[in-house]
């Protein structure tokens, strides 16, 4: 998959060699850290015990990252590539005994929880407004999701691990308040019977040059799905920063 991925991605990035009249080629990147807002697990769905990685078991703090390739042509028509892994660990114990993923691990052991969400997503936006102080774009997503929910203790391990895809409603909103300063509210959320999805930016953006520019902003990223196989929601709050750089 990550092959895959990374393949989509040379291909984007090598029509920045190719003559385009108004496109242009962006890399994005985004760091920052991380917290668990809550994180809930039942695995199974129908049968595990239901606990939280977030309250019961004590998440610690993460740096993350997540690495974007765009290409707009004609100021209007934008195609992205995203990679944005996630990588959480909780440590703790638990007053009863979990059962999980069909491994029972007893009470007042002493236990790690891992909790992955990889997204690789490709997305097409279409900026239905584009003024010189408002742009607004809608398009589609589809997401890639690498995710893993694991529990270990001393001699015992067990985990769930789930490869998907997911299509996503993708949202830009940029208020640009003079030629330097802009607000901007940039995401994927979708609902649906089967569970739902949200992940949403909102920053302040700084333009330093016509190639070069920073934002810093709050992102939530929440969601989840409840089955008989799973039942998992969670939420993620990012302190983000990331830098923009451009090519015409």
């Amino acid at each position: 998959m990550k092959t895959l991925f990374f393949s989509a991605t040379v291909f984007l990035l090598s029509c920045i060699g190719v003559s385009t009249v108004k496109a242009q080629a962006l890399i994005d990147f985004e760091t920052g850290a991380v917290f668990a807002g809550y994180n809930n697990v039942r695995i199974p769905g129908d049968l595990g015990t239901y606990f939280s990685l977030k309250d019961d078991l004590k998440a610690k703090t993460s740096i993350f990252f997540r690495l974007r390739a765009s290409y707009t042509i004609k100021t209007r028509h934008t195609l992205s590539l995203l990679y944005a892994p996630l990588e959480t660990k909780s440590e703790g114990s638990v007053a009863n005994d979990i059962i999980f993923e069909g491994v029972l691990f007893p009470a007042a052991t002493e236990l790690v929880g891992t909790y992955k969400f990889n997204s690789y997503r490709l997305t097409y936006r279409y900026d239905i407004v584009n003024k010189p102080k408002i742009v607004f774009g809608l398009g589609f997503t589809a997401k890639i999701r690498d995710a893993k929910i694991a529990l270990s203790s001393p001699g015992l391990i067990s985990e769930k691990t789930n490869v998907g895809f997911v299509p996503i409603i993708n949202f830009r909103l940029l208020w640009k308040i003079d030629d330097k300063f802009g607000l901007l509210m940039d995401g994927d959320a979708l609902a649906a019977p089967q569970g739902r999805a949200e992940d949403v930016l909102i920053a302040a953006t700084y333009k330093f040059s016509d190639n070069f520019a920073m934002r810093a902003g709050y992102r939530i990223l929440e969601g989840g799905a409840d089955s008989a196989e799973v039942y998992n929601f969670a939420l993620f709050h990012y302190a983000s920063l990331g830098f923009t750089l451009s090519f015409k």
